[in-house]
């Protein structure tokens, strides 16, 4: 939590957007897209011309029921968020976390590590369970006790009341308990409201072919709110900037009518939770085969298969071997065939990956 401004959250001076010719507009989001005409209509009424599109709308952070608005009760996406947040953990001495995903985990080993009490409940039966499965999720979850997380899985938040200087907090298990502040990590959902009739194809998120185009001629997109084709049908979306990076390449080529040489390569993430660093490489979302390689009672290390073939591997605190089964990942190899190439190795196997 080390934003100490909105100017902290820059990426660029405002002089490289002069000098490469970009006219960005910024506090004017917007509200609708007229594919028909081409153009873009923002909040103020403006209205833009183009002649290609591309949606990087992102994603709309989900509120438990009636507390948008309440005193005390948070959620993180925005810098504007995390000053909110920053300001009333300085008055805090106990927090609430509610979801276990990548918010609500890094949250609260931060919260631990600036001296409050952190609880985090997580309707799931552990933390990570959707990004991870289960079994690799057990591991999180022990991390997170060891660090001081009061990690309380398989029940949810039925209610939520403000006290003025402090949040009342009903849980599914009976509970009724007080804390100083609450944050809410249950997930963002894409924002595609504003693309009502506009004649883009929408599911979860915007529907993309393997190279960012829409159902509408003339209009991409990519990032968060952006699901791509995936080999073999279906559509993907990755909430992850390195997967963004990626497909920004690839659109842009598709934009300017030059070959698309390059796909994008395996999602991958990293999550920086209680002195460690757990990585992911692949979509370990839908595996149906989870190994665990390595587990110390801290560090830990997985590979995830889908009919017999490797899709994904995660892992905390082990950045090289992750690396380099990550590079079986994009080769599309068979499960066994990777951890064969493991035990060929020996018992000491995994040292040398």
């Amino acid at each position: 939590m080390g934003c100490r401004s909105l100017d902290d959250t820059a990426l660029k001076d405002p002089a490289w957007f002069e000098a490469e010719d970009v006219d960005l507009r910024l506090g004017d989001p917007a509200v609708r897209l007229d594919t028909d005409k081409r153009s873009v209509v923002t909040a103020s009424g403006a209205t833009y011309k183009y002649d290609c599109a591309v949606i990087a709308a992102g994603l709309v952070p989900r509120w438990l029921p009636s507390t948008q608005g309440l005193a005390r009760v948070h959620v993180l996406r925005s810098a504007e968020d995390l000053l909110s947040l920053r300001a009333d953990v300085a008055a805090s001495r106990n927090a609430l976390v509610v979801g276990g995903g990548f918010i609500g985990c890094e949250v609260a080993t931060s919260l631990v590590e600036l001296g409050l009490d952190v609880t985090l409940v997580e309707p799931q039966p552990t933390p990570l369970a959707v990004a991870l499965g289960e079994r690799a999720g057990a591991l999180v979850a022990r991390l997170h006790r060891a660090a001081g997380v009061d990690v309380r899985c398989g029940v949810h938040v039925e209610s939520v009341e403000s006290t003025g200087d402090g949040v009342e907090v009903t849980v599914s298990d009976g509970r009724l308990e007080r804390f100083d502040l609450v944050l809410c990590g249950i997930g963002s959902d894409p924002a595609v409201s504003w693309l009502e009739d506009s004649g883009v194809r929408v599911g979860d998120g915007v529907l993309c072919d393997e190279s960012g185009r829409t159902s509408a001629p003339g209009v991409w997109a990519l990032g968060d709110i952006a699901a791509w084709s995936r080999p073999g049908g279906g559509h993907h979306r990755a909430e992850h900037w390195t997967r963004t990076v990626d497909q920004a390449r690839v659109v842009a080529a598709a934009i300017l009518g030059e070959p698309v040489t390059t796909q994008p390569t395996p999602a991958y993430v990293w999550s920086d939770q209680a002195g460690l660093k757990i990585q992911i490489i692949g979509e370990t979302n839908r595996a149906d085969e989870v190994v665990v390689l390595e587990d110390d009672r801290r560090k830990f290390l997985c590979a995830y298969g889908v009919a017999g073939r490797l899709v994904g591997v995660a892992g905390a605190g082990v950045p090289d071997k992750v690396a380099r089964l990550g590079r079986l990942v994009a080769e599309d190899a068979a499960l066994q065939d990777a951890l064969a190439q493991l035990q060929a190795r020996g018992p000491q196997h995994l040292a040398g990956l």
